[in-house]
């Protein structure tokens, strides 16, 4: 698992690149819990990119058949984990906003203008 990338990912870059485009501007990877994709310290919104096989999707995410015994448990332990961030988040004054990677790969303009509309909400309400 040394050599899965956890940050950097194709869905992630094509999301940094179309919110770019929009006119939205982010910071990378800050020091916050969960360690999220990307941040707008302004608006306090925190965006992370779920692969659908390590967080669980409910459509994609599937246990492989080798080592099940291993599997489970390892994924079971990362969606516990992915809430507890969003609690933590939401306690520090943050809005967290998880995109699936196949939702980045099916419709990257609505990820966009879900995104968009978080921040500019937050920004308006802070």
């Amino acid at each position: 698992m040394a050599r899965i990338k956890s940050t950097g990912t194709l869905p992630e870059l094509m999301l940094r690149k179309a919110l770019w485009r929009a006119g939205l501007r982010f910071r990378l990877h800050p020091h916050l819990p969960g360690k999220p994709d990307l941040v707008f310290p302004g608006a306090r919104v925190a965006v992370f990119v779920d692969g659908c096989f390590w967080h669980g999707c409910p459509q994609h995410g599937h246990l492989p058949k080798s080592n099940p015994g291993y599997w489970q448990p390892k994924l079971s332990r990362n969606l516990a984990r992915d809430r507890r961030v969003n609690v933590e988040l939401l306690e520090l004054g943050w809005m967290p906003i998880r995109i699936w990677e196949h939702e980045i790969a099916l419709d990257l303009p609505a990820c966009v203008a879900r995104v968009g509309e978080a921040v500019q909400l937050r920004a308006t309400n802070l």
